[in-house]
């Protein structure tokens, strides 16, 4: 264990403390003041439909896959009689399309017949 504290300590020890919340003060109020402009300067998305339409695009694109894997699925189930195989088979196919599809939509796979390279 320590020893003992003086008076003399404690008054440094306080004035470092005080020093250090100022200084900790002025950095919370700088990054305040950057955020704010960062804030200030980006659009908003209400001004900017743009992003809502993708997004539903892009969602509706991969639930597309998902469904239309079920009913392939489905009806192969329903003509070969191999219930509930073909629906799980095509379903994660359907997954997977629906994956790639809204990848490529996004622009971070290269669409079909054509590489990222030749770009």
């Amino acid at each position: 264990m320590a020893g003992p504290r003086s008076p003399k300590d404690d008054t440094e020890l306080t004035a470092r403390l005080k020093k250090l919340g100022e200084r900790l003060g002025a950095l919370a109020e700088n990054e305040r003041r950057d955020r704010d402009r960062e804030d200030s300067a980006r659009p908003r998305a209400a001004a900017n439909p743009a992003g809502l339409a993708r997004a539903l695009r892009l969602s509706s694109e991969f639930v597309a896959g998902i469904v239309v894997g079920g009913l392939i699925g489905w009806l192969i189930d329903r003509v070969a009689g191999v219930s509930p195989w073909g629906l799980i088979v095509f379903v994660l196919l359907g997954f997977v399309a629906g994956t790639l599809n809204v990848l490529r939509s996004a622009g971070l796979v290269a669409p079909p017949g054509r590489s990222r390279d030749k770009e």
